[in-house]
């Protein structure tokens, strides 16, 4: 894979230095520009450039999942630069090598959607397109939601929008993962067992598997596998080099604390994300089977709060669909992303 295309630099972003992946042709900028001024970049954007570009057909926002980074978009990277709009892929703050938060525990879910807009901000990016997989497809929808001026279409991958009560979780067992993460301190015993890599490598066992992860009593989510327990084929031990390596400066107490932890933004009455959407599921995705789910993307109860999205279902497909089958994934980002910047440049 072209991982050379990929490059990095660090953005100021609300005082957080935010590690920040890209690839993608845009049209050149003047350096002279002040903005410029306010961004950490790495030696190598002397050659790319980067500042204020949305690449030929426009920018594309990418937002990671738990315990996922920005790595985890390489293949979705690649294949949107090849087809003409620049790729941007951030580590939240707290997140790998971006900064972390002095007082976790005074972040909030709206800090994070603030950091992605200070984002498009020093790109001078007016409007772009996002992608979103796990936690990050709450980050994108609330983007849309909050700052509709700034989103031109969404893409979601492993959950559709969900307004605050329209599903719950609450006749799950005890042992259910997010029930047991959300707890304070419960997590991070049980991963504090392991080092990071041993914990990514669990997550990535169980996630992948098409039930969801519960524990019994007297037992922790760490114990559902152990080493004997193969990595899913499409991903490597490099792979999780990468993942263990990127996590060894954050840790993992505050990425845990912001999917499961964190109020979401209030304030908004009848929620709808009005831009057009897609919805890329797996159907061996585990979170087809939390209550209620299957009926509320099959059923077609999502289109009320989405009314412009389609659904796609790609048969074998797992919770990290993007990177069990990147071929399939990257030709439906692209094909959306073409048909409405298409709709965009003819208006």
């Amino acid at each position: 894979m072209k991982m050379d295309k990929i490059e990095h630099s660090h953005l100021d972003a609300n005082g957080f230095s935010l590690h920040t992946a890209y690839t993608g042709k845009g049209r050149s900028v003047d350096r002279s520009n002040p903005l410029a001024a306010s961004l950490l970049l790495s030696s190598t954007l002397n050659h790319s450039p980067f500042l204020g570009v949305a690449g030929d057909l426009g920018a594309v926002l990418f937002l990671h999942g738990f315990p996922e980074i920005w790595y985890s978009w390489r293949h979705q990277m690649i294949a949107v630069a090849e087809a003409g709009f620049k790729a941007i892929a951030p580590d939240y703050r707290g997140y790998g090598l971006s900064d972390q938060p002095p007082e976790p525990e005074s972040t909030t879910w709206e800090d994070i959607v603030t950091d992605l807009v200070a984002i498009l901000d020093l790109l001078s990016i007016p409007k772009v397109y996002v992608v979103g997989k796990d936690f990050g497809v709450r980050l994108a929808n609330d983007l849309a939601l909050h700052r509709p001026d700034r989103v031109l279409g969404v893409v979601t991958l492993g959950a559709p929008f969900i307004p605050a009560g329209a599903l719950s979780w609450n006749a799950l067992p005890e042992g259910f993962y997010i029930q047991r993460w959300r707890e304070p301190g419960r997590a991070e015993a049980d991963f504090g067992r392991f080092d990071i890599k041993r914990v990514i490598r669990t997550i990535y066992i169980l996630f992948s598997r098409s039930e969801i992860p519960i524990a019994e009593q007297g037992q922790e989510i760490m114990d559902l596998a152990d080493l004997s327990t193969p990595l899913p084929p499409w991903f490597t031990e490099e792979d999780l080099n990468v993942y263990a390596a990127l996590y060894e400066k954050s840790q993992l107490q505050f990425p845990l604390t912001l999917p499961y932890r964190l109020d979401r933004i209030k304030g908004v009455e009848n929620p709808r994300i009005e831009v057009p959407a897609l919805l890329i599921m797996g159907e061996k995705d585990y979170v087809l089977k939390f209550p209620g789910m299957e009926e509320y993307v099959r059923g077609g109860k999502a289109k009320r709060f989405v009314p412009k999205l389609e659904t796609v279902y790609i048969p074998e497909g797992s919770h990290f669909v993007q990177e069990q089958f990147p071929d399939h994934v990257n030709k439906l980002i692209v094909h959306f992303l073409k048909n409405h910047s298409q709709v965009e440049a003819d208006h």
